[in-house]
């Protein structure tokens, strides 16, 4: 019989009157399917229980008049919303929900109420809800329905704020304004076609709204929007081939602080003369990306953050003398956000490093002072036993040089060390070189090597190269895997003969494209949430997100590249695969389908080859409950153990 204590289950064997006690084993929970999997011991979840432990702390907004800010961290099994009133002051809890609660909103005026949004079991259909500080009462403030709602935007006038949601058809984002103590009286200020748009800033007497249309990574327009009448009036050129990043007025109204690739690699700080419409540069200095900005509240000083070959670096600029200054005192590490308090002299930052999980900061711009608000746990282990990646280059087929990081197993291990190659999704993404959490189990105690490459189609390494995977190119990205497997064998520390694949998201297909190219060079893969047909995954994406995808991919309608995704579709190509596969999805996915994973799992099954399956009800792009991903590692640890070290 089975004694059943959550996920812990022990087995007994009946061998005449006495019961032999066999190991206990770890059993999946009833929202979680497991198929093909064996059996987990439990000795498992005790070797990684520090592993496990960590937390994080994200910066989410500043109290608007006191110096308080509200954060989001996790103590329980989700992350939800604390308050913390000083550096180093306690976090104290104020959302108690089953799903996770990431971002919200203080109200401008007084910060009696903040607004946050939240989804239901992973399925990105945020909801705005208010929360009032004096009753800790809770009102939903949107429709409750198969919508996404968010990109709050308060008005200078603090009694309102703008919005996006695709609660009209589900499949364009609109723009509505909304009085949060008056959710009823919401109204539409623009009716929009296509699921890229967002409102980024009011004009200082709220009369004009600037608003982004995305259209690719490579492509977005920016247009003015009138409060009043809804009407829209571009203000770029809809014709070029530029990417905006983001808008903020000048303090005077008449210009725009923009991020933008125009006639440049990398995203360049500009100032845009609405009048004219012509551009000043700010930053043609800096050879990377201004990856974000925020003008102070006088309009005097812009915070402004650029990514420099995946390490984060921080600056401020005079807006009158123009004068860049790097900041000092944050630690090295990949910054989050950068945030002002209304008092103008406190920016808020969240840092993420290897020997450090995401903590928040704050510089005082007048002293020059750096303070750590957050110190969050590492769950037992010592920053000392953390290892510093190693940026590694190699020659692409076409001799495109394709970069990455290189964990290296913990120095107590000798001889050649098998390899985990970890591919970010996205595409349009980038691996960077931040804290590991679980993932340090296998460097530490296991002995494998973690390399995260950024194949052609990341970014951070400019225009040209994000664009180099678009389209009937998708698998040059493959190609640059392959190169690395090249590299891996010339490499005196690495095993060659032990490699596993895996990534998430489009790192999922590409997964599962490796296992079918390089079935022979590879132990095993770990595909999560990953595209197996980009034709079928077209369908039945969200209808929000199918043109922006179409862009990057291909129109699953165009003949031509219908054919090519029959061609090029690991679905199509099963036969090729003899290695282990295992699978993760979540069931309320709503980028990637589940159907996606299921109809892998099916043809491979077919195929004769191992898979493993692993689906949880209550989750979508990715396991969010520690609970749930507490189980996928453990299933993980297995499947390496058994098919990548051979135990």
């Amino acid at each position: 019989m089975w004694f059943v204590r959550g996920l812990w289950c022990v087995a007994f064997l009946s061998c005449g009157t006495d019961a032999i006690a066999q190991s206990p084993v770890i059993a999946a929970t009833e929202n979680l399917v497991a198929d093909g999997i064996p059996v987990i011991p439990a000795e498992i979840a005790e070797s990684v229980r520090r592993y496990t432990e960590s937390r994080s702390a994200s910066f989410v907004d500043w109290h608007p008049v006191s110096r308080e800010m509200l954060i989001s961290t996790r103590f329980g099994n989700t992350p939800q919303l604390h308050l913390v009133k000083m550096p180093g002051g306690a976090r104290r809890q104020l959302t108690f929900f089953a799903e996770p609660v990431g971002n919200a909103s203080w109200d401008p005026q007084d910060g009696s109420y903040f607004v946050f949004s939240r989804d239901t079991g992973g399925n990105e259909f945020g909801q705005l809800h208010r929360y009032d500080v004096a009753s800790g009462a809770v009102t939903l403030l949107t429709d409750g329905g198969r919508s996404q709602n968010g990109g709050i935007v308060w008005n200078h006038a603090k009694d309102g704020f703008l919005y996006s949601t695709t609660r009209r058809n589900g499949a364009d984002r609109d723009l509505w304004i909304m009085d949060p103590l008056k959710p009823e009286e919401s109204i539409a200020i623009a009716e929009l076609s296509g699921g890229g748009w967002a409102g980024l800033d009011w004009s200082p007497d709220d009369s004009q709204i600037v608003a982004m249309e995305a259209i690719s990574v490579n492509k977005t327009n920016l247009w003015m929007i009138d409060a009043a009448t809804g009407v829209k009036t571009s203000i770029t050129d809809l014709t070029a081939q530029v990417a905006y990043g983001g808008a903020e007025f000048s303090r005077d109204g008449k210009g725009l602080y923009v991020t933008l690739d125009k006639d440049n690699e990398f995203q360049r700080l500009a100032l845009m003369d609405l009048a004219s419409g012509g551009v000043t540069y700010l930053t043609s200095d800096i050879a990377w990306d201004v990856e974000g900005f925020e003008l102070s509240p006088d309009g005097a000083t812009i915070a402004f953050l650029t990514n420099e070959a995946g390490i984060s670096r921080a600056y401020l600029m005079d807006t009158v003398s123009r004068k860049i200054t790097p900041i000092q005192g944050l630690p090295t590490g990949v910054i989050g956000s950068a945030s002002w308090h209304e008092n103008g002299e406190d920016i808020a930052f969240t840092v993420n490093s290897a020997k450090s999980t995401s903590d928040i900061y704050s510089l005082n711009v007048k002293s020059g002072e750096v303070e750590r608000w957050t110190e969050s746990e590492l769950g037992g282990l010592m920053d000392g036993e953390l290892v510093e990646p190693e940026l590694i280059r190699w020659k692409s087929f076409d001799g495109l040089e394709i970069t990455g990081f290189l964990y290296p197993a913990a120095k107590k291990f000798e001889g050649q060390r098998p390899v985990i190659i970890n591919i970010h999704g996205g595409p349009e993404g980038q691996s960077q070189p931040v804290f590991q959490g679980r993932n340090n189990y296998f460097l530490n105690e296991l002995g494998v090597a973690i390399i995260y490459p950024n194949v052609r189609g990341s970014t951070g390494y400019g225009k040209t190269y994000v664009a180099m995977d678009n389209g009937m190119k998708r698998e040059d990205s493959v190609k640059d895997i392959g190169a690395l497997l090249d590299w891996i064998g010339t490499q005196p520390q690495l095993d060659a003969d032990r490699i596993m694949v895996t990534g998430g998201s489009y790192g999922g297909y590409m997964t599962l494209a490796c296992a079918t190219h390089f079935n022979d060079r590879l132990r095993c893969s770990l595909d999560v949430v990953g595209i197996s047909h980009f034709g079928t995954f077209l369908k039945n994406t969200e209808s929000y997100r199918r043109d922006l995808r179409r862009v990057e991919y291909g129109d699953e309608r165009d003949p031509q590249m219908s054919s090519f995704f029959e061609q090029i579709a690991p679905l199509n190509n099963v036969k090729k695969i003899s290695k282990p596969l295992f699978v993760v999805q979540g069931g309320n996915d709503p980028r990637v389908p589940m159907s996606e994973a299921e109809q892998m799992v099916a043809r491979v099954k077919s195929n004769g080859s191992p898979v493993w399956y692993l689906m949880a009800k209550d989750e979508g792009h990715g396991f969010r409950k520690k609970s749930n991903a507490d189980f996928q590692f453990y299933a993980t640890v297995l499947f390496v153990r058994q098919h990548l070290l051979g135990d």
